[in-house]
């Protein structure tokens, strides 16, 4: 059987990114650094930040609203749980995964504990996200379908690969750390809607840290452990699709493609509001409002009566109800249990109704609107539909800025563009 994790191994070590996919990586480091500060008083992120004081050791990184140092696995964790904790992060489709948010994390936090330029970061971060996403497809829909996460799951070979490839492990090295990471990777979707998925994001990052730490210092473990007859994808129902995981691997930036989020909720929503915006008629005028979308998101984003805000950014119901009465989707303040109890927001929600569509892809969504007056409208929105890297660098400033204002966006970007040390960046998100 074609073996996985040696062609992986070998890219993570010696993979040289597209100029292209390092444009779209800085996009998305900007856009995972926004939502992450933005998402500091998310009481997820207080916990863990109390829970991290208590327990406070010394160490070298940087934790979103944490002013002191901590240990590089510490600060990946809280960071990946922070900068998830809004959902308001990036999502790759090819494995229905949010890759900046495991990968990013761990590889800030040992680019800061071993002094490493913030190009060196992003770079190695790149790689770890392509890694995930190439993982995501060689595990395949059985996996998401059945109920694992696989931004915690997929998402902690990336971080892993980001981890290893700033520490210099080479090829070997490389593929016991992927093994160590197989062992630990978990996440489940039942904690979609909870605290608990914003976790995911942490220790998917956690995860990452400390299996290319261990190896580092000698640790060692099986390498197949992922793709063996007991590693990870034959024990978490993966079907193990070879072909479209290794497919360009190193020529072709998958990445590239990643889409970002630009409302406040679960991204399988996003086409469906999209579509709404194309319809722009008034809650009052709609009499019946029929959603299609594909089966795959009827587990995940169809809750049908949610009475908070994490449980409304996974509603088609509830988000619809709240865009056509008026609400913001793009505000995270939006999505709250006060709006989740608006009675116009009920009345429209009960009279939604979701329906799965095979034909559709995950990207897409189609809505029929039935008017009071007998008038029948139809719109849909893809998702996929191609957007030019200026027109998403706008889109993304414009949410960045809205989320934490310009005065605390403009050293974020000068960061990113002048490329300071990783630990400079540091300082900055932790305030």
């Amino acid at each position: 059987m074609t073996r996985i994790v040696p062609p992986l191994a070998r890219f993570a070590v010696s993979a040289t990114p597209s100029a292209d996919a390092l444009d779209v990586a800085c996009l998305s480091a900007l856009d995972w650094l926004a939502v992450g500060l933005a998402g500091t008083g998310e009481e997820v992120a207080v916990l863990l930040r109390g829970m991290l004081a208590e327990e406070a050791g010394q160490g070298a990184a940087h934790g979103f609203g944490y002013g002191h140092g901590l240990p590089p696995r510490d600060a990946a964790w809280l960071n990946g749980a922070t900068s998830h904790a809004l959902d308001y992060d990036d999502t790759h489709f090819a494995n229905i995964g949010h890759p900046s948010v495991a990968v990013f994390p761990a590889a800030l936090a040992v680019g800061e504990a071993h002094c490493a330029q913030l190009s060196q970061v992003i770079e190695a971060a790149l790689v770890g996200m392509e890694l995930s996403i190439r993982v995501g497809l060689w595990l395949g829909r059985d996996h998401y379908q059945v109920g694992f996460h696989q931004t915690a799951t997929a998402g902690a070979f990336g971080a892993c690969a980001a981890a290893g490839r700033l520490l210099g492990l080479d090829e070997g090295a490389m593929a016991q750390a992927l093994g160590l990471a197989a062992t630990q990777a978990a996440g489940l979707k039942a904690q979609f809607g909870t605290m608990g998925k914003p976790l995911n994001a942490g220790l998917a990052a956690r995860c990452g840290v400390e299996s290319a730490q261990l190896v580092a210092r000698g640790f060692t473990s099986d390498p197949l452990a992922l793709d063996g007859p007991f590693g990870f994808g034959a024990t978490h129902h993966g079907q193990e699709q070879h072909g479209p995981a290794l497919e360009g691997l190193g020529e072709t930036w998958i990445f590239e493609s990643v889409s970002h989020k630009f409302h406040a909720c679960c991204h399988g929503l996003h086409a469906a509001l999209e579509a709404l915006r194309e319809v722009d008629v008034a809650a009052p005028e709609i009499a019946d409002l029929i959603v299609h979308t594909h089966p795959r998101w009827m587990s995940v984003c169809n809750q049908p009566a949610p009475d908070t805000g994490l449980g409304a950014k996974f509603s088609y119901r509830v988000a619809l109800a709240m865009a056509a009465t008026g609400h913001d989707t793009a505000k995270l303040e939006s999505f709250s249990g006060a709006t989740c109890a608006d009675p116009r927001v009920i009345e429209l929600r009960d009279r939604i109704r979701v329906q799965e569509d095979a034909g559709l892809s995950e990207m897409q969504a189609r809505l029929e609107v039935v008017l009071k007056n007998g008038h029948r409208m139809e719109a849909a929105h893809d998702l996929d539909a191609p957007l030019p890297i200026e027109a998403r660098r706008d889109r993304i400033l414009s949410k960045a800025g809205a989320l934490l204002g310009e005065e605390r966006l403009t050293p974020l970007r000068r960061a990113i563009e002048g490329d300071v040390a990783a630990a400079e960046l540091g300082a900055l998100i932790a305030g």
